[in-house]
């Protein structure tokens, strides 16, 4: 299992890698369609609900991805500067925070599509808004996994650190 962890993550990353991009690429194209159209007096309705929609979803799966790159906003300086000892139960602190909080933001999620069943977006009423806010919930599950798969790799470099002298 552990041999696999890392082709594993390499798969990961690409298939978020991939999303992310066509979540970027739709929603250029959507925005340029709404902006030309609007330009030739002849405005879409529908554009400015489905650009926010989809630069929510960028934001969730590309938040994943940062996750799974540790490119978060971290406080390695802290970690550093603590004893060898304290650092590893530091860190799965600050870990076991993260996935709290992502778990309960995807349950939460979850619950709130039952609420959002029945309605409809405004401009296209064929499409369900409990559909366009289902990123919730798939958003935290990917982080979570995105933590989970880049784990080892922390753990790792928290008992190898050494605090940089100079700072």
């Amino acid at each position: 299992m552990l041999r696999a962890l890392p082709r594993l993550r390499l798969a990961f990353e690409r298939l978020m890698e991939t999303l992310v991009i066509l979540l970027m690429v739709a929603l250029a194209v959507v925005v340029v369609l709404g902006v030309t159209y609007r330009k030739f007096g002849a405005a879409l309705v529908w554009y400015d609900e489905i650009a926010s929609v989809l630069l929510a979803w960028v934001t969730y799966y590309g938040a994943a991805l940062a996750a799974l790159r540790r490119g978060h906003i971290g406080a390695s300086g802290l970690v550093d500067a603590l004893p060898p000892r304290a650092r590893v139960p530091v860190v799965l602190f600050g870990e076991v925070c993260v996935f709290g909080f992502f778990i309960l933001l995807g349950y939460v999620g979850w619950t709130v599509l039952k609420v959002l069943d029945t309605d409809t977006l405004v401009s296209l009423p064929e499409i369900s808004v409990a559909w366009t806010q289902s990123v919730i919930p798939i958003g935290s599950a990917l982080f979570v996994i995105a933590q989970a798969l880049s784990l080892p790799e922390t753990l790792r470099a928290a008992r190898q650190r050494r605090p940089e002298s100079g700072r």
